[in-house]
Formats: C-alpha cells, structure tokens, sequence
C-alpha cells in the first residue's frame, strides 16, 4: 500500500498533494470544533477554511517547494538554512494573512482585515515556534514530491490552533493551550434545566444563630402632640373668664341687698320725731 501511494504521488503529484493539503487543513477546523464541544457543527465554517485551503494553500505550497529546491538545491545544512529563512520570512506571513482574510471574505464580513489586524502579529510570532523546525525536518529529510504531503500534516495541527484563534483565541500559545486544558463550564439552558426539574437544596434549613435583639433603649417617652399644647392656653383663660364673671355676679348681687337697707334707715328717724 505504501509502494501504491508513493506510486500515485509521482505519477500524479499535484492532485495528490493539493487534495491531501486541503483536507489536513480542512481536518484541523473540524478538530477544533470537536475540542470545542459545540451544541452543532459549524459546517459553514469548515467549508469556508476548505475552500480556502484548497484554493491557496496546497496551490501555494505545491509550487513554493519547487520554486526553493530550484534556487537552492540539495539538503545540505547551508541549503536548509536558506531554505528555512526564505520560507519563514515570506510564505509563512503570506500564508497566515491570508487565512484571515480569506475565511472574513467567504463570511461576507465587512472589515475582511479585522483579525488579521488584531492576531496576525502574535500568530506569526507562535509559528515560529511551531514551523522552523517542521520545516527543517521537510527540507532536510522529505523527498520533493512529498514536501506538500509532509507540510499539510503539519498544517493539520497548525490549522486546529488558526481556527482557534480566529474564533476565540488571540492568536498566542497560552490562550491555546489554557483553551485545551480547561475543563467546559456547565452551560446548561432554561428549557434544559425545565426538563431535568427542580433542584433539590439539601443544605437544609438556615438557622439563625444570633438570637432575638435586645431593647436597650428602653421606653420612649411620649411626646405631647403640638394640638394639646396649642389648645391648653385656651382653657385657661376661659376657667379665668368664667372665674371673673362669677365674681362680678356677686358684687352686683350684694350691691342690690346693700341699697334698701340704706333707704329705709333715715325714714324710721323721721317717722319717730
């Protein structure tokens, strides 16, 4: 089976390595959706990272491995190097933005250099971490008619963390990895939550251990209402007037038993005389 691939390979070696590319880097999206636990697949954006894979990338890469091994034949160490530098400084930057933009155009975003504008740098800076040594290994180890093969294998790992990064990421290496390592949240729905009923609080009851306060005020004192105090000066002075007028009565009624004794007294002198 192996002497039959490699067969395939030489006889048709664009076909064979541009498809297995595109669908390595097809792969990747679908892993990550997976590693994401997505209610759905995204199959939208699977097609759009295929489509964009299978345009550029294996098209690109096909004849860029070429193009190196014409200009710098050979796997000695002086050869990879420039190999490696080349490919490091040119195809990786073209590639990455292209990624970006392309999977914004096929989503009909209108800003298609959003995030190649906030992720490009540090997603540039994370391959370099990823691809030099890959590509060493390819530029020292793999044979010419494979090289696209051996890179899409790579670009199944390297299109997992792009996916990744467009999406949720920010195109570093911490966010991927604090990304696979943390566990899912439960994130479970209202009508979910319906169907599986009422939860059930086996904390029990709260008691409330810090007992009834105490008053230590004690009683208020009652305030007299601004009404009683208003109307007790009124009653005064109507128990003064009525003590007035009792005591006038009186005068007048020992002034009227006063004048008839008075009268009377120099006529019973008269009458004697």
């Amino acid at each position: 089976m192996r002497k039959a691939f490699i067969k395939h390979v030489k006889r048709f070696p664009w076909l064979t390595n541009v498809t297995l590319y595109g669908c390595l880097f097809a792969g990747g999206d679908f892993v990550h959706q997976l590693f994401s636990r997505n209610e759905k697949m995204d199959w939208r954006h699977t097609r759009n990272v295929a489509v964009v894979a299978f345009s550029f990338h294996g098209n690109f890469n096909f004849f860029w491995m070429r193009f190196l091994e014409r200009r710098f034949p050979g796997n000695s160490v002086r050869m990879v190097v420039r190999k490696l530098f080349l490919d490091q400084t040119t195809a990786a930057p073209l590639a990455t933005s292209v990624f970006y933009t392309g999977v914004s155009f096929l989503e009909g975003k209108e800003d298609i250099f959003q995030d190649w504008r906030e992720k490009f740098l540090n997603t540039y800076k994370t391959g370099l971490m990823f691809w030099p040594f890959m590509q060493f290994l390819n530029f020292s180890m793999v044979p010419l008619y494979m090289r696209t093969t051996f890179t899409g294998c790579c670009a199944f790992v390297w299109a997992t963390f792009l996916c990744f990064s467009r999406q949720s990421g920010d195109g570093t290496a911490n966010a991927a990895l604090t990304w696979m390592f943390t566990p899912k949240q439960d994130t479970t729905t209202e009508p979910e939550a319906e169907k599986l009923g009422p939860k059930v609080d086996q904390t029990g009851p709260k008691v409330d251990q810090t007992g009834p306060k105490l008053d230590t005020e004690g009683p208020k004192p009652e305030n007299p209402s601004p009404k009683e105090e208003t109307q007790t000066p009124t009653v005064k002075q109507d128990d003064q007037a009525r003590t007035k007028e009792v005591e006038a009565s009186l005068n007048k009624g020992a002034q009227t038993d006063t004048t008839p004794s008075q009268e009377r007294g120099p006529q019973t002198s008269t009458d004697s005389k």
